[in-house]
């Protein structure tokens, strides 16, 4: 089995240049590409990212999106990281059910969360 998530953008290539740094603690790296196809793999068991363009912008809150872990609890220098890539902080840290996530947008304005599950989000109290 294998999944792919795909992503409507404007601009495939800006979109796979941040996306590629975004995710390259995982090594994303670039893969199929046929107009107006562009994907991103990694290693299995991670899904595939494929940007595919559209004409239109993003308009209203995304119905579905990403959440990544990173592996570290320290969720704020992660989404410092990701603005200095081009993305944009929508929320503040938030916790529920001891999880912990900071919303963030991508240079299209995709929103995705950046999250800390339980064992790590125990491990800075």
């Amino acid at each position: 089995m294998q999944i792919v998530v795909t992503l409507d953008c404007v601009d495939t290539e800006a979109q796979a240049a941040f996306w590629l740094a975004a995710l390259a603690p995982l090594n994303y790296r670039r893969g199929f590409e046929g107009p107006p196809y562009l994907s991103l793999v990694a290693p299995a068991p991670a899904p595939t990212l494929l940007l595919q363009q559209v004409p239109e912008p993003k308009r209203a809150k995304n119905r579905m999106h990403l959440d990544l872990d990173f592996g570290t609890a320290d969720l704020s220098t992660e989404a410092d990281r990701l603005q200095a890539l081009g993305a944009r902080r929508v929320s503040r840290e938030q916790r529920e059910h001891d999880f912990r996530w900071i919303v963030v947008a991508d240079p299209e304005g995709n929103e995705f969360c950046v999250f800390a599950p339980p064992a790590k989000a125990d491990s800075t109290e």
